[in-house]
């Protein structure tokens, strides 16, 4: 018996048979042959693209290769997917179970297990999936620019005037909004503008009644509202023109698209992200009950604190009244009296005594001077001799012989006044 490998080329669409060697009974083929003969036919194919959509997904941040299987959307087969790790962690939006994609892959049989796979360097997603990976794009490039910055966010004011309202006529969500803002403050004034909320004109209606909301000094808020909605319905909140149009404008914008899961670009542009309409009604005006309890609360806080505040002063001055300076309060200055008296007491007692001392002292210099001056010598018999010049100059006294030849004018004080007389004559002592 005579085997056969049969290959098909894609040029000409025909099998082809092609002579081998001989397979029977006595010469059959081992495994590894066949599977080796098997690999050559499958990677013949070469690289193709493949749609399917994923039921499994295995992989690890730190595994080298993940693994995956694509399954037939219209039949019931499946085949087994290998990709780098790398692959699947630098995809803008993760792989899931269920995702539809589109691969680029390599079919592989491994002649070990002889199990067949596809080595695939290429995922994208397809249909939703591709909305998806646009929009993450979009998203990730206008946060690198800084419009997602929070420090350029606006803050909402505490009771707007007027509040701008961008939605879809006659919808779920204006009533919602209506309803919701005026059932927490009465008196809330609405500015509302009906446009499409999908479709190819919902982005330029959107911006044309943004910047009419902008321009109005009245509005001091918008609300851009719009129920839940497939990712298709949603698109336009996730268009780049309206992304920059709200970052330009001086109004702050509160994003009110879909519902808690929903989150288009406006979320992230916005100046505050409502998870409903409901919720950016909330957001947009307070609630006049809460606030007259907070009110309430701050009125009897303050009053607790005045009553405080006037028992700790009271207790103060009880306390002060009860100090020896307020029990008498002339205390400190018969204090300070009887201080500078003890004081003038020491001082004239000081003084007296210094005086004292003094006194003594001149009268012993008076002594001194009494002893050694020449009164009290006149007073013991002495006399003291002065001649009277006749130019009538001071006179002088007499110490020498010299000083009075005869004839020379004299005074002669004594111990009881003066005696003038005349020199008679002159003797040399011995």
């Amino acid at each position: 018996m005579s085997a056969r490998r049969v290959t098909w080329h894609p040029s000409d669409g025909k099998e082809h048979a092609v002579a081998d060697s001989k397979s029977s009974p006595e010469s059959p083929w081992s495994v590894s042959k066949l599977n080796t003969s098997v690999r050559g036919w499958i990677e013949r194919l070469g690289w193709l693209w493949i749609e399917g959509q994923l039921t499994q997904v295995n992989t690890k941040p730190t595994w080298r290769y993940s693994y995956l299987t694509l399954r037939d959307t219209q039949e019931q087969a499946s085949v087994q997917l290998t990709a780098e790790t790398s692959l699947l962690t630098g995809m803008q939006v993760p792989l899931n179970d269920g995702d539809r994609v589109v691969v680029l892959g390599k079919p592989s049989f491994y002649t070990g297990r002889g199990t067949f796979s596809m080595r695939v360097t290429e995922i994208r997603h397809v249909g939703a999936g591709e909305l998806l990976a646009r929009i993450e794009a979009l998203r990730k490039q206008l946060a690198s620019e800084g419009l997602f910055d929070p420090a350029r966010k606006k803050p909402l004011p505490y009771l707007p005037r007027r509040v701008g309202l961008i939605t879809g006529r006659g919808s779920a969500a204006e009533r919602d909004v209506h309803s919701v803002a005026q059932g927490r403050w009465p008196q809330v004034r609405f500015e509302t503008i009906n446009t499409p909320v999908q479709g190819p004109t919902t982005v330029p209606a959107v911006i044309e009644a943004l910047e009419k909301l902008d321009a109005d000094p009245e509005v001091d808020v918008i609300i851009v509202a719009r129920g839940g909605g497939s990712v298709e319905d949603l698109l336009p909140f996730s268009e780049e023109a309206l992304q920059r149009a709200v970052a330009k404008l001086g109004t702050p914008v509160i994003s009110a698209i879909g519902h808690e899961p929903d989150n288009p670009v406006l979320d992230n542009v916005a100046d505050v992200r409502a998870a409903t309409p409901t919720d950016a009604a909330k957001r947009a005006v307070p609630d006049v009950a809460q606030e007259r309890l907070l009110i309430d609360e701050a009125r009897a806080r303050m009053a607790a604190a005045l009553r405080g505040w006037v028992q700790r002063e009271r207790d103060g001055l009880a306390s002060v009244r009860t100090r020896p300076a307020l029990a008498d309060p002339m205390m400190a200055i018969n204090r300070r009296r009887e201080e500078i008296e003890r004081a003038t007491a020491l001082i004239r007692r000081d003084v007296s005594h210094l005086l004292q001392r003094e006194t003594q002292h001149v009268r012993g210099l008076r002594a001194q001077v009494s002893a050694l001056g020449p009164s009290a010598t006149l007073a013991r018999g002495y006399a003291v001799v002065q001649v009277l010049p006749r130019d009538g100059s001071d006179a002088e006294v007499v110490t020498s012989i010299d000083q009075s030849p005869p004839g020379s004018q004299l005074r002669i004080r004594v111990g009881d006044g003066s005696i003038t007389a005349a020199s008679m004559s002159t003797t040399q002592a011995d």
